[in-house]
């Protein structure tokens, strides 16, 4: 029963099903419980979160990050699937700060000032909590010395900045600067992302590291907390 309902969730994610009434990306689903639905069975069945995340969850995005990579998905696909994962990781939050699992680390997200893109932003959220992390959204146009701030009272391991336009990037540099001004800059890694941000450009500024979609993002977030 438990490893049905689990792989249940993990094919309602790679449907993009976020409740019962969604139609998902293949025929004939719509009144078969969805992601949330599925999620709360489990919940009340007693299954481990750690389980519902690592082999439901998780394991579903896994498969969406492999069919993006094969542009087998495109971004509304992802976005689908991203929004079913938040959904329960909502449901889920609650049991997991009542239970022993503690998170693999504490991010900050946010989008810097200027920027009121945030599509990208909230799917690298929602993977990393998906993931096991502690993640704070800060938001979008975000302020470098609000970004300081934060990292003073939150104190994160991870802080991943988002620039869409080309005109916003150099905020990111800005933010860097302020931090490395605060005496902060040892004490968090840093990761940027975005649309028109490349690794070349993420090495210019001083950053750790560079995720070009939210599956990359992780890695690089798992990559340096092996490190």
């Amino acid at each position: 029963m438990t490893e049905d309902i689990l792989a249940l969730i993990k094919e309602n994610v790679v449907q993009g099903r976020v409740t019962q009434d969604d139609e998902g990306l293949e025929e004939g689903m719509v009144g078969q419980p969805g992601t949330t639905e599925l999620t709360e069975k489990a919940i009340a069945l007693g299954i481990d979160a750690k389980d519902i995340i690592n082999k439901g969850l998780t394991a579903g995005m896994d498969i969406v990050g492999k069919k993006y990579e094969a542009k087998e998905y495109y971004i509304p696909d992802m976005l689908a699937a991203a929004e079913a994962v938040g959904a329960a990781m909502e449901l889920l939050e609650p049991h997991l700060a009542k239970s022993d699992i503690e998170p693999k680390g504490k991010v900050i997200v946010t989008t810097v000032k200027g920027d009121l893109h945030d599509i990208g932003k909230n799917i690298v959220a929602i993977l990393l909590r998906g993931a096991g992390y502690s993640v704070k959204d800060l938001g979008n146009d975000i302020a470098p010395e609000t970004i300081v701030a934060a990292l003073r009272e939150e104190k994160p391991q991870f802080l991943g900045m988002s620039a869409l336009l080309t005109s916003t990037m150099p905020h990111m540099g800005d933010t860097i600067q302020a931090i490395t001004e605060s005496g902060l800059r040892d004490s968090v890694k840093i990761i940027v992302g975005g649309a028109a941000v490349s690794k070349e450009f993420a090495e210019s500024i001083g950053a750790d590291g560079y995720g070009a979609d939210g599956f990359d993002a992780v890695r690089v977030v798992e990559s340096l907390s092996a490190s």
